[in-house]
């Protein structure tokens, strides 16, 4: 795979009440990623990003809602989310302590 595909496949890691109780219960993350990112993009991406070894990738499309705004109807953008799950004794701290 291509280095430079890999660094793009991971566009930003989702931080919500969901996935921080996801997170402490089955060490699983949740990230948002590129539409066109396949399993074993994604884990080959967290894998050298973080430095940790993953178990399982599961993967979901996050289809588009319409909304109004002024009474104007338009549309949310759809992307994709996948959860990943580590192996035990692996964890990804992102408070961002240097």
């Amino acid at each position: 795979m291509n280095q430079e595909r890999l660094l793009q496949v991971l566009v930003e890691p989702r931080m919500s009440e969901k996935s921080a109780r996801v997170a402490d219960k089955n060490n699983q993350y949740l990230f948002k990623v590129l539409g066109d990112a396949t399993k074993p993009e994604i884990k080959a991406a967290v894998e050298q990003l973080f430095n940790v070894q993953v178990s399982g990738v599961q993967v979901l499309n996050v289809r588009s809602r319409t909304k109004t705004f002024r009474g104007r109807a338009g549309s949310r953008q759809a992307w994709k989310k996948a959860y990943v799950t580590l192996k035990d004794g692996f964890s990804i701290d992102f408070s961002g302590a240097a």
